[in-house]
């Protein structure tokens, strides 16, 4: 059992899980308000009473075993807790999600425990840093197959805004059409906070929406996901209003050339950092290398920013079942700034790519 595995690898008796996304991998409940506990004897879910029925019924369809208990004015979370922790012998070291777990939380699960005699000067925490996480790195079949339809949402998002795409409509249009496409297609929400970025404003690889309306020669960057089932998607595509120039269309090819290479290196057994090193060397050789500053990609997940991470620091050697994008990007202040973005699996023989929206460039007229 997997439960069994994190207990002895962790070397603790006790794991306590907070963090919303490793609340539905482990126990399926997808309300994200609740604190999960298990040890080598029980597993339990608590809950307020606004989530007791969802998670009853999503624990059960996971089936894994975690029982469902309700807390509130009744009976507090802490004592809830404080029941389950005092049946067990000893001192008991306790797991925590030392990398998502807000501070006052801890600190205030730890004064309820050190506030009870029966549990005073037993409890040890350890730090379980990466630990659960991981565990989520490889995705299962059910998983893929989530995400690939996420990205599809995406792909058909795409479609939908270049039918309105014009001078003259601002930023916010164009992602609130990128939005309705996408819950039109089925998504639940949004990945992330969407991004239209057009001329100087696209040299910010993270812009904020503005009020900026299209202009002709400007680049439009569109970097938007959804979520499907609890599975994320991301993708970015670059357009130009008009007609493009000659160093839009150059700037625009190299970082194509560089995404099209680091697409074609991945695969099992290669690290992280080597793909990233492929796609950063390319813009390096035409003299670009200082205006590509973000890291080549990531693994998506339940969440979108997920491990491991192509950068230039991240040695983990990717696997079958990994989930990463491919997003390289030139960003030039005053002139502005080219992403393109992929997502896909890594498979047995290289990278199941999930996008398939077109990276030609495309003028707007």
């Amino acid at each position: 059992m997997v439960f069994n595995k994190i207990l002895k690898e962790s070397k603790c008796d006790v794991i306590v899980i907070t963090d919303p996304y490793n609340l539905r991998y482990y126990t399926g409940f997808c309300g994200g308000e609740g604190t999960a506990v298990f040890s080598k004897h029980d597993k339990v879910l608590l809950v307020d009473s606004r989530y007791t029925e969802e998670a009853i019924n999503e624990t059960k369809n996971k089936g894994n075993g975690f029982k469902v208990y309700e807390f509130g004015h009744a009976k507090s979370k802490y004592a809830l807790i404080i029941d389950y922790l005092i049946s067990l012998d000893g001192e008991i070291k306790i797991g925590f999600e030392d990398e998502s777990m807000l501070v006052s939380d801890k600190n205030s699960l730890t004064k309820a425990l050190d506030g009870n005699e029966k549990l005073n000067g037993r409890i040890k925490w350890e730090p379980l840093g990466s630990l659960l996480n991981k565990r989520r790195q490889i995705k299962s079949k059910e998983e893929i197959n989530l995400l690939r339809k996420a990205e599809a949402i995406g792909d058909m998002a795409f479609a939908d805004v270049l039918k309105i795409l014009k001078p003259g409509i601002t930023e916010l249009d164009v992602a609130c059409e990128i939005e309705y496409s996408m819950k039109k297609h089925g998504a639940q929400k949004f990945s992330f906070d969407t991004i239209a970025a057009s001329g100087i404003n696209s040299s910010m690889p993270h812009a904020i929406l503005s009020e900026k309306k299209l202009e002709v020669g400007d680049f439009l960057t569109m970097d938007f996901g959804c979520v499907y089932k609890g599975y994320c998607s991301d993708m970015t595509r670059t357009v130009v209003i008009g007609k493009a120039n000659d160093e839009q269309k150059k700037i625009y090819e190299i970082v194509r050339q560089a995404q099209e290479e680091a697409l074609a290196f991945v695969k099992p057994g290669v690290k992280c950092m080597d793909v990233d090193k492929v796609a950063r060397d390319i813009i390096s050789s035409y003299g670009y290398g200082d205006y590509f500053g973000h890291g080549l990609g990531h693994s998506v997940g339940l969440f979108i920013h997920e491990s491991p991470a192509l950068n230039s620091r991240d040695a983990t050697i990717l696997c079958e079942g990994m989930i990463e994008t491919i997003e390289p990007g030139i960003y030039i202040p005053g002139f502005g700034g080219v992403r393109i973005e992929d997502m896909g699996v890594i498979t047995k023989d290289g990278f199941d790519n999930f996008t398939s929206s077109p990276k030609d460039l495309i003028e707007i007229y």
